[in-house]
């Protein structure tokens, strides 16, 4: 697949053990997700929180060429470290952020806060310890960690939008419900990143864990064990510019918001 923003494009192809189908959309996957192949589709923003007014849309054409110097510095020195929260298999977009919530507006930083504030507070009871503290608005939990299908049901990109802010950095399952994979990449909010063993049974919420992007690796400190991840790949640097209007911006295949 190719992925071709105004002037200038790029192409890879990713495979996934996660949904054995053939998935559409930008070089946006890691090695482990499988996105179906259709053209031409133009992706535009759905909110005015990522991306500038008049700014033109992405197309997504297959055969395009790759242009090397599209590609901003990789996200091999990025880290994170703090504290984990542990969920299940097939946590959906409406435990992640109910849709009574869906109203909020992410361009507002008022809401934008507010939204972050009810991150996760659709999971069911047996979940004795929340993700966010009642009067809290963020979250002592920067990393979630996850099972099978983390992200499914409705498209919403709400969810990753409220992980990013409650304070998450990162969310590391078996395996993502594309959909989510893609919102999360391209709002540039949480890096969805994939264990290749089920992480969720061997951590606890509130163990101490550092992820290392360029070593694709996660690391334990309170059980001191290590669990190789799967590279995120050329999704990294849309995440670290900040999504895929912001990368789009800083690699110069749209212009610049004026100052």
């Amino acid at each position: 697949m190719a992925v071709s923003l105004s002037h200038v494009s790029y192409s890879t192809t990713f495979t996934s053990s996660a949904s054995k189908t053939t998935v559409a959309g930008p070089s946006l996957s890691p090695h482990s997700i499988k996105v179906p192949t259709f053209s031409p589709l133009t992706v535009k923003p759905l909110n005015s929180s990522f991306t500038p007014h008049g700014a033109r849309a992405i197309t997504i054409a297959p055969h395009a060429t790759s242009t090397p110097s599209s590609i901003p510095s990789d996200t091999s020195t990025k880290t994170f470290h703090g504290l984990c929260y542990v969920v299940g298999d097939n946590i959906d977009t409406d435990q992640i952020i109910p849709a009574e919530y869906l109203t909020l507006v992410p361009s507002n930083p008022d809401e934008y806060e507010k939204l972050g504030s009810y991150a996760l507070i659709g999971l069911p009871s047996s979940y004795a310890t929340r993700f966010i503290e009642p009067n809290e608005t963020k979250t002592k939990y920067s990393i979630v960690i996850g099972g099978a299908n983390f992200g499914c049901g409705s498209s919403r990109e709400h969810a990753p939008v409220a992980l990013g802010a409650a304070g998450a950095k990162a969310v590391v399952a078996e395996s993502y419900a594309r959909i989510f994979f893609r919102n999360s990449v391209a709002t540039g909010e949480v890096y969805p990143l994939e264990s290749e063993v089920r992480i969720c049974e061997e951590c606890r919420t509130g163990d101490v864990v550092t992820i290392e992007l360029g070593e694709s690796r996660l690391i334990n400190h309170t059980t001191g064990k290590e669990y190789k991840l799967k590279p995120i790949g050329d999704a990294g640097p849309v995440i670290e510019a900040g999504g895929i209007f912001a990368y789009a911006r800083k690699t110069g295949m749209i212009p610049s918001q004026s100052k």
